[in-house]
């Protein structure tokens, strides 16, 4: 949180600059356009602490509705959750930062899961999964930057398909490819499974003639 503050810092500021004078169309659009943008080069990297969007969401507020004066006691005309709808079901196009921080993250995992040749990927690797194993929603280990994306995973393979290329990121039984997750597909073959997160890479190297 304390590493935010600058980041807070400034959004204060910004509303500090907000004009008295605009009309509710121009609040909304300085909303979208500058104190909803401000936190999204941190977002690309960083999961955003509840208090801090907490924070963020209360000056955003105050520039809709109340403008520059943060001590304004004038009551929103809409409730929050209705602001942040997309305009087509009814509401303003707020976007929801711990939704857009999440949508954000999730590119990270993209990167991790197709071994892209950058940096940090090598170094995740080499660091936390030299053993061939895989990350899973239940074992997780790493820095509190990787955890923090790692709670996105369900959510990463609940959106994302894959293609079976050496198996190295494929989850044999937990994961869903050919169309099918083998653990729900064969529950009874799965009860007998000795290690359940095992690889589609490791089965197929599985000398099975022994």
């Amino acid at each position: 949180m304390i590493d935010c503050l600058p980041l807070v810092k400034k959004c204060e500021l910004r509303l500090s600059a907000t004009s008295a004078f605009f009309s509710q169309a121009g609040r909304l659009e300085v909303t979208n356009s500058i104190f909803t943008a401000l936190p999204m080069y941190f977002m690309n990297t960083f999961k955003l602490h509840k208090t801090v969007v907490k924070q963020i969401d209360k000056y955003r507020k105050h520039c809709l509705w109340r403008g520059s004066d943060i001590n304004a006691k004038t009551p929103p005309k809409a409730a929050w959750d209705l602001v942040r709808l997309p305009i087509k079901e009814g509401g303003l196009g707020v976007l929801n930062l711990e939704t857009q921080n999440d949508a954000l993250l999730l590119k990270n995992l993209h990167k991790f899961y197709n071994r892209l040749d950058i940096p940090w990927v090598h170094l995740i690797l080499e660091s936390y999964y030299s053993d061939a194993s895989l990350p899973t929603p239940s074992k997780r280990k790493g820095s509190f930057w990787w955890k923090d994306i790692l709670k996105l995973i369900d959510s990463f393979k609940g959106l994302a398909m894959i293609h079976v290329s050496d198996g190295a990121t494929c989850l044999f039984l937990d994961d869903l490819w050919n169309s099918r997750v083998p653990r729900l597909s064969y529950p009874e073959l799965f009860s007998f499974a000795k290690d359940p997160h095992i690889s589609l890479k490791e089965v197929l190297a599985l000398d099975l003639n022994n």
